[in-house]
């Protein structure tokens, strides 16, 4: 027996925009519970990382349901890149604050200063 398949769009057919913004919702409470209770640079940068996902989400959600001069996966892309710099210059940061001190404990680290 071949499996049946079904094109994206019948399966995209009952997920409206509500659907959308609450995931974007969840991953968002998820990221700001993350970036509140960590105490590790790392898991703050998780946190964040989510935190932005979550917009680009509802950014594209809206490109898709929304009126048509709007462009919502531009946006998308464009924070991607932001996220992507963001990450790689507090990852610096922090490797360079573990080499001088040992640890990436943020409420030890009170200045960048070696």
């Amino acid at each position: 027996m071949t499996p049946v398949s079904l094109p994206l769009a019948s399966f995209l057919g009952d997920i409206g925009l509500h659907h959308f913004l609450a995931v974007g919702a969840v991953l968002f409470c998820a990221g700001l519970v993350t970036v509140l209770a960590r105490r590790s640079a790392v898991g703050i940068l998780i946190g964040l990382e989510l935190i932005l996902n979550a917009a680009n989400l509802n950014l594209v959600a809206f490109d898709r349901f929304g009126p048509a001069p709007l462009r919502g996966t531009v946006f998308a892309i464009f924070v991607l890149a932001v996220a992507a710099a963001e990450a790689a210059v507090a990852l610096a940061i922090i490797l360079n604050v573990f080499d001088s001190r040992d640890e990436i404990d943020v409420d030890e680290i009170t200045s960048l200063k070696g």
